[in-house]
């Protein structure tokens, strides 16, 4: 697997993390949250040969979906989302896009994907999680293969996601990181949508010891 960030700024203050995954035999790519700056990405896709077959948002929010659009247009592959978060991709009240000075963002999914779906690249696999907290719909996508999962804005290093948004649950976001997070291998790499990856043994503390993360 090769795999890339790109930080995108999106003019809330925090970059967005936005993940190009190519599997090497096959040359078949999956872009996680393109959040804008579509020739950065395209570029990439380009040098590492790859073939976009999946848009992969972790969630609706518009600081994760701004360049879907743009990038389908450009290079194809299918836009995949939960189907608890789907709705939120055409509504602004829910995917925050003018709030967040991005102006109405307006798209539809080709697959609603659910809680256990398997996404496949190549020989590579993907286990989808579904993590509500953040929204509702809010997904992980976890590779036992290569020991990574992607997080969206459900966990971070030492903190996780807000619960004070539209459909956000805080009972819900602790629920899905101690119940379907904590429970992965300790060696597993946290790619989140926001700041810088960690390890998931680093994180135990904060939620099954509550400790706080010492940085």
């Amino acid at each position: 697997m090769k795999l890339k960030e790109l930080k995108i700024d999106t003019w809330i203050g925090d970059p967005t993390n936005c993940y190009i995954i190519l599997e090497e035999e096959t040359k078949e790519t999956m872009v996680i949250d393109p959040a804008g700056e579509v020739d950065k990405i395209e570029n990439l896709i380009k040098i590492m040969d790859g073939k976009l077959k999946y848009i992969y948002l972790t969630h609706c929010h518009g600081d994760h979906i701004l360049g879907v659009t743009e990038l389908k247009n450009r290079c194809g592959g299918k836009i995949l989302i939960h189907r608890e978060d789907s709705e939120g991709l055409n509504n602004p009240e829910i995917n925050l896009s003018p709030i967040i000075g991005l102006g109405e963002i307006e798209l539809e999914a080709d697959s609603r994907i659910d809680d256990n779906d398997l996404i496949h690249l190549g020989n590579l696999q993907f286990k989808v999680i579904h993590t509500p907290g953040h929204t509702k719909g809010s997904t992980c996508l976890y590779c036992d293969k290569e020991k990574c999962l992607f997080s969206g804005d459900t966990i971070f290093r030492g903190t996780w996601g807000r619960t004070d948004l539209p459909t956000s649950n805080r009972e819900d976001i602790f629920n899905s990181i101690e119940k379907k997070i904590m429970t992965l291998p300790d060696e597993t790499i946290i790619y989140p949508g926001h700041g810088m990856m960690t390890m998931l043994k680093d994180e135990k503390p904060i939620y099954l010891e509550l400790k706080p993360k010492l940085f």
